[in-house]
């Protein structure tokens, strides 16, 4: 099965030069009763001006991927690491049980757009961490790159059954998914940039989102794509508490959707 999850399902934010559109995805499950869908809680697109800070503040048992396709952010937390974000190093925060961090964007990087993805752990309160990654390429061209999951051959860790893939899709060029989608297996895949053929008879341009349940879709890329593949288990154990991975479900009534 094949759902198309469009722009018209997203929550916005504006605060000065801070701009994200949220997805839930669970929402269009609203049978689960749920804003995220199994371990994949929220998925926030951002375009935030040069200079802008983004004071210390907390988390909580959610595990964080800063995906970043320009500008560059810096980066300060509770554990003691700094370091500056770019759209060749990647940065997971495992939260855990409580941890404290700070961005700032950085003038000499331009205008900072990307992805802050909250994935879900097995489990609350693990030990915080923070683990960085450098890219070789700023892009990986018409395959599939590994960047966060669970398992060794993923560069950065992910505390539950939840797999992250990015690709730059050049216009004219069909891809497949990496792996069988078979039974209790899912794949959100996210389109940041771009407009992408699903088969024969689905469109989705920047911002939206296929979920493939049980499917092998082919994808073709109309123009030139930048993408992310999330993967994940849809029966396997996740803590669903988390400060911003968790199930949101009574929050979100009290916001505007864009």
């Amino acid at each position: 099965m094949i759902t198309k999850i469009d722009n018209n399902i997203k929550y916005g934010k504006q605060r000065g030069g801070f701009g994200i559109q949220v997805l839930y995805p669970g929402l269009i499950r609203p049978q689960l009763n749920d804003t995220g869908f199994a371990t994949i809680g929220r998925i926030d697109q951002a375009i935030i001006t040069p200079g802008t800070l983004i004071p210390m503040h907390p988390h909580q048992d959610d595990e964080i991927l800063t995906y970043l396709r320009s500008g560059k952010v810096k980066h300060l937390d509770s554990e003691g690491f700094t370091d500056i974000i770019s759209n060749q190093k990647l940065m997971m925060m495992n939260a855990g049980a409580r941890f404290y961090h700070e961005e700032k964007t950085l003038i000499e990087g331009g205008t900072l757009e990307g992805l802050q993805i909250f994935i879900r752990p097995e489990t609350g309160g693990l030990k915080p961490q923070v683990q960085f990654h450098d890219l070789q390429e700023v892009y990986s061209l018409n395959q599939w790159r590994k960047i966060a999951g669970k398992g060794d051959d993923y560069p950065l860790q992910i505390r539950s059954n939840t797999w992250l893939m990015d690709t730059r899709l050049e216009q004219g060029n069909e891809i497949e998914l990496p792996n069988d989608n078979s039974y209790n297996i899912a794949s959100l895949f996210y389109l940041m940039k771009g407009k992408i053929q699903v088969n024969e008879d689905t469109i989705i341009t920047s911002g939206e989102s296929v979920l493939v349940e049980n499917e092998s879709p082919v994808f073709m890329a109309l123009e030139t794509s930048d993408m992310v593949l999330f993967t994940t288990q849809t029966d396997a154990t996740y803590f669903e508490e988390g400060m911003y991975s968790g199930n949101q479900k009574q929050l979100i009534n009290q916001r505007s959707v864009i």
